[in-house]
């Protein structure tokens, strides 16, 4: 049996210079596009809806500030998951952090829960994916988060054959219908 090759894309997000009005329309729900796109500046997000169906898995880095993920990615994320999270599940997630010294934990924790509230699978290396240092010299010199980070490679490169091989010969798990629970009586 050939092994299916994984698809993947790589997005450089910035939005150094880009006008994002900070304002929700909810139109992307309805959607599963956002309507702040082209016509108002160029959005990355709605490149990225349009491709989504071609892909199979999502990486996701951010440098950390104040133990959180960068304003810049969470915005981005923010709107690509609300916007096309019903399209997510079954994809592959992976997220890696850049901390001079502290905060890796939790910026981690928050880029995946965009994958683990969408259904989608998590891959890691042998550790938190967290890379330590102020340059990208210093970070060369850490054997572990180079030996941490190859083995990531190498999980998501097994796992995303693995579900195309899964998907072909067992199909998709069943999807329930969501229930809304709200704790406010």
């Amino acid at each position: 049996m050939a092994v299916p090759t994984p698809r993947c894309m790589r997005w450089r997000v910035s939005c150094a210079g880009t006008a994002l009005k900070p304002r929700s329309c909810n139109t992307c729900a309805r959607t599963g596009h956002c309507v702040f796109g082209p016509e108002t500046f160029d959005d990355k997000v709605n490149r990225v809806l349009d491709e989504l169906d071609s892909i199979d898995a999502i990486v996701a880095g951010s440098p950390v500030y104040y133990a959180a993920a960068s304003g810049q990615i969470t915005s981005f994320l923010n709107r690509l998951f609300y916007a096309g999270g019903r399209r997510m599940a079954g994809k592959l997630g992976a997220a890696v952090v850049s901390c001079r010294r502290g905060g890796a934990a939790s910026a981690f924790d928050q880029l995946n829960k965009y994958f683990t509230i969408s259904g989608m699978p998590v891959a890691a290396g042998q550790y938190w994916n967290g890379i330590h240092g102020n340059r990208a010299e210093e970070a060369q010199q850490d054997g572990e988060v180079l030996q941490m980070m190859r083995t990531m490679v190498r999980k998501m490169t097994f796992l995303m054959r693995s579900i195309e091989l899964g998907k072909e010969k067992y199909g998709l798990p069943e999807k329930e219908p969501r229930i809304g629970t709200n704790f406010i009586r």
